[in-house]
This record gives C-alpha cells, sequence and structure tokens, in this order.
C-alpha cells in the first residue's frame, strides 16, 4: 500500500515531525511519500489561511496520483483539513483528513471529546470543522495555548507541560472521555504524554495513517456519483497541468472510461 502524505503547511520542519509520526504509525507494508505544499503559510490558524492551502494540496495530489505513480490513498496533514472534503472529488482513491480521522478515532473511544489547539485564533476554525463533520454535539470543549509561539517546530519542546495541564483540565472540569491533540505541529506528543492524561489521546497524523489504511484496506469503490463525484467537465483557465489532467481523468473515470494518466514532475520523496 502506499499513501501520499501532504502537509497543507510549508514548513519544513512540521513535514519532519509530520514523517516521524506516519513512520512510527504506518504498517510494515505500507510505503509512505510525504510531501511539504510548495506555496502558502508556515503554519495554519485561520480559515483564509486554510483558503489558500487548498489548492496547493490539490496540486500535490494531482501531481502524485497519476496512474503512473500508483498511490493508494491520501492523507492531508494538517488539523483543521484544508480543501477538505472537497479534495474527495479530485481522485479515486481515498483522500482522508487528519481532523476527520481524529474525530472518528475519538468518537470510537468516547462519548465527549475534547480538543488540544496551539493557539487561541485556530479554535473558531476548528469548531467549524468540528461542525462539518457532524461532531459538535460530542465536542466537549477546545482549550488552547494562550502564549506567542517561539516557533512552530518547537512547540511540543515550548509548552509541553501547558498542553498536559489543558488536556487534564479538558477531562476534569469539560467531562472530555478522549482528548485530541491537535496539529502537525503536534505530532508525536500523543505517545510521550498518554500516561499523564487519564483518558485516552488521539494523534490526528498517527489517527490519519492508520485509518487511511483501513478505508483503502476496505476496498469499497470510487465516488462515481453522489455528491463526491468528479466536477462536471467545463471550461477551465489557470490551472495547473497536473490539477487539470487531474480533473480530465476524474471525468474520465465518472463516464466508465480508462483513466488517463497526470503528468507528474514528482519524484520519490
Amino acid at each position: 500500500m502506499r499513501l501520499l502524505v501532504v502537509n497543507p503547511n510549508i514548513s519544513e520542519e512540521v513535514t519532519d515531525l509530520i514523517r516521524a509520526e506516519a513512520e512510527r504509525s504506518a504498517g510494515p507494508s505500507t510505503e509512505l511519500t510525504v510531501c511539504t505544499a510548495p506555496r502558502g503559510v508556515e503554519y495554519i490558524e485561520t480559515r483564509f489561511e486554510s483558503l489558500l492551502a487548498a489548492t496547493a494540496v490539490a496540486e500535490v495530489i494531482a501531481e502524485h496520483c497519476g496512474e503512473v505513480s500508483g498511490i493508494d490513498g491520501v492523507v492531508v496533514a494538517a488539523f483543521g483539513d484544508p480543501g477538505m472534503p472537497a479534495l474527495k472529488e479530485l481522485v479515486d482513491v481515498p483522500v482522508i483528513g487528519i481532523t476527520e480521522a481524529a474525530l472518528c478515532a475519538a468518537a470510537l473511544q468516547g462519548h465527549r471529546f475534547s480538543i488540544i489547539a496551539i493557539s487561541d485564533r485556530i479554535t473558531a476554525w476548528y469548531r467549524d470543522c468540528v461542525e462539518r463533520f457532524g461532531f459538535g454535539s460530542r465536542l466537549a470543549s477546545i482549550r488552547s495555548i494562550k502564549e506567542a509561539l517561539r516557533g512552530i517546530g518547537s512547540v511540543q519542546d515550548d509548552f509541553r507541560p501547558t498542553l498536559v495541564e489543558l488536556a487534564r483540565l479538558a477531562v476534569a472540569e469539560d467531562g472530555a472521555d478522549v482528548v485530541i491533540l491537535a496539529g502537525a505541529p503536534l505530532a508525536g506528543l500523543a505517545r510521550d504524554v498518554a500516561s499523564e492524561i487519564p483518558v485516552p489521546v488521539v494523534d490526528g497524523i498517527g489517527a490519519g495513517v492508520r485509518l487511511a489504511e483501513a478505508v483503502v484496506g476496505l476496498r469499497s469503490g470510487a465516488h462515481r456519483a453522489g455528491s463526491f463525484a468528479a466536477p462536471p467537465p467545463k471550461r477551465r483557465a489557470g490551472l495547473s497541468p497536473a490539477l487539470d489532467a487531474a480533473l480530465d481523468a476524474a471525468q474520465l473515470a465518472v463516464q466508465g472510461q480508462p483513466p488517463v494518466a497526470a503528468p507528474s514532475a514528482a519524484g520519490s520523496v
């Protein structure tokens, strides 16, 4: 199984954290290709920044998911799932966001869950995402770091005690049965602090990789009708060659014709 894991942030430090946790989480037969968005912002904190990231992620997916590359599934590795669920319309392999994966994993382990976030500004967008995925009634709270970040790659080192305390408060005061440590900058932290938090702790990257493996393994088939089918054919302009070709291939697949491999400049990452 080959999974494409895309960091929608432009920070290579965050990509390194994502790669490390994805490799720890993946099954022994899973091959990972981990990429960083070619443009956007250092870390996504608002709805508009998510909008900026969405097309960049779509282009990365289009470049890697041609017939030749053999990608079996995609993980969008930023909490808030930039471009999701719309990215499910682009290719006929499963596309899983780490938010939807973390929410599903939390819902399987408890009734109510809390999200621990790296900034106050990010919480409104996260709440929107929880509602969009249909888990609003299960959300106990969103607690966040109140201080300015020194650097996006050092959040775990700088705020580890704060993050643990926020998680404990979510359990004690908000009634959380499960805690989600939200965001790619926190990738891998759940493993380190699980013994300090009295409920299950979910890591979005780990949940994204493991649930992507599960969904690929189900072999449920592609969206050839319904709201997640490929966008209908129409005149387009200004798209990258890879994205243009991916849309053509998706539309041919809906019509039952063999897909044409998208041109790809992507190599091994």
